[in-house]
């Protein structure tokens, strides 16, 4: 069971880390350094924060509190990056951080208490809570892309009015294995 979780979860956490680089593809780095407002972040920003979130609760995992002392979390929403090359380094430099230390994880030590700001989590937990932060971020990613291409933006799943020619093609394979985003647009 804990191996099986294991696998899910580096498949879900890989699933939006492809939607975020999907997302990237379709923009420039005007775009991605864009802000609605003074108070709304950029794609920048959030993938900046992202970054400092993954580098603080992932590194040492299984043995130092994930926020780490030299982290500073309010830096994280300045516009900091530049350049799309320096955004593209940073988010590969946190995932690579984060699959790193799930690789860490296994049966002997899946039972090990972390903390997150001196807050006791199982890994279970903590692997979660960082799960749904992230695709939060993704999905602030994604939605600030579609704003600026408009009609332009190619879609991430399932086309608008795709639904049910997407439906019934997988319905006509039967029951089958695999992770939902198989079929998903590559």
């Amino acid at each position: 069971m804990k191996n099986q979780y294991l696998n899910s979860v580096k498949r879900q956490f890989e699933y939006y880390k492809s939607v975020g680089e999907k997302t990237f593809d379709q923009l420039d780095q005007q775009n991605l350094l864009w802000q609605y407002d003074e108070g709304s972040n950029s794609i920048a920003i959030t993938v900046n924060h992202l970054w400092g979130n993954m580098k603080s609760r992932w590194t040492d995992f299984l043995v130092s509190d994930g926020e780490k002392e030299w982290r500073n979390r309010d830096s994280e929403f300045e516009s900091v990056i530049k350049t799309k090359e320096e955004l593209i380094e940073k988010w590969n430099e946190g995932w690579k951080c984060l699959f790193d230390a799930l690789d860490t994880i296994n049966q002997d030590n899946f039972e090990t208490k972390v903390y997150i700001r001196n807050q006791e989590h199982s890994v279970l937990d903590a692997i979660n809570r960082q799960l749904a932060h992230y695709s939060y971020h993704i999905g602030q990613i994604v939605y600030i892309g579609k704003m600026i291409k408009g009609d332009e933006w190619k879609s991430l799943s399932i086309p608008k009015g795709k639904s049910t020619v997407f439906n019934e093609e997988k319905f006509s394979r039967g029951k089958h294995k695999g992770h939902f985003s198989d079929d998903l647009k590559k």
